[in-house]
């Protein structure tokens, strides 16, 4: 059965080989997107050495470069595949085939993940270096920390991608849905601004949610705001929130069976 599911990944990496011309314009968009960032906020820090939220000017530029581009490998589409799957009809096919259909859509996302590491988020990185002084972690324990997280990163976005989904058997059309969990997810992940920077309530509400799991906690690793023990206390905040999310798929997965009906189909 996991030769099953290891194929699909396989298959999904292979998809996205043949596709892989239209990456090399992603590598240039994310790369305007850090020296957006990193203008804008050279111009805020004004050559100082002072802090800003907690982050020296070079840590700041590290962690928009790391969080720009670890969002090339966690980034995918699942909500969307999933819920045109619901509103054409072929779900239902999916259903009755003798494997679990979110499992599959999780190991074709990982397939996805692991062309973006090697098509874009790698090359990107290494041009963000080349243009912006990015200073990479000197510890191995902040690279391995760092490699394992992104990992989580990439199941809690998933997660909520087949979760917002999902909702597509309860409410038909999900488009807004769908449009708002991405700019939630950017805005309270750390991706626009590090959650450090929000005012004081806003800063603590955020750490009660599962989105600084995603991009924040593991550029603090990257540009070494967490050190030593801190690191695997942070990767535990990712690994409970990946246990939690599960409990909503589940139960949320369970219902839509029970409710499955077929728009147009």
């Amino acid at each position: 059965m996991l030769s099953v599911y290891s194929d699909f990944i396989r298959i999904r990496f292979l998809t996205m080989l043949a596709y892989r011309i239209n990456y090399y314009s992603g590598i240039l968009i994310y790369t305007l997107n850090i020296g957006v960032y990193y203008f804008t906020y050279m111009a805020i820090y004004g050559g100082g050495s002072k802090e800003l939220g907690g982050f020296t000017a070079a840590q700041m530029t590290t962690y928009v470069a790391v969080s720009w581009m670890a969002r090339a490998f966690y980034f995918n589409n699942l909500d969307r595949e999933i819920s045109t799957d619901i509103r054409d009809g072929s779900i239902a096919i999916q259903i009755i085939r003798p494997y679990n259909y979110i499992l599959v859509k999780m190991t074709q996302g990982l397939g996805e993940g692991m062309f973006r590491f090697l098509m874009l988020m790698i090359p990107g990185m290494l041009i963000a270096i080349l243009l912006f002084p990015v200073e990479l972690p000197r510890d191995p324990y902040a690279w391995i920390g760092f490699l394992v997280m992104l990992f989580f990163s990439f199941l809690i976005n998933s997660q909520l991608n087949v979760i917002t989904g999902l909702s597509a058997f309860f409410i038909e059309n999900n488009e807004g849905m769908m449009r708002m969990k991405r700019v939630i997810v950017d805005l309270f992940s750390g991706l626009v601004v590090p959650i450090s920077l929000f005012p004081g309530w806003l800063e603590r509400l955020s750490a009660w949610l599962p989105f600084q799991a995603i991009t924040y906690l593991p550029g603090s690793v990257f540009t070494g705001r967490v050190q030593g023990t801190g690191i695997w206390n942070v990767l535990g905040i990712q690994i409970l929130w990946f246990i939690l999310l599960l409990i909503p798929m589940i139960i949320i997965w369970r219902l839509a069976r029970r409710r499955l009906f077929v728009q147009g189909g």
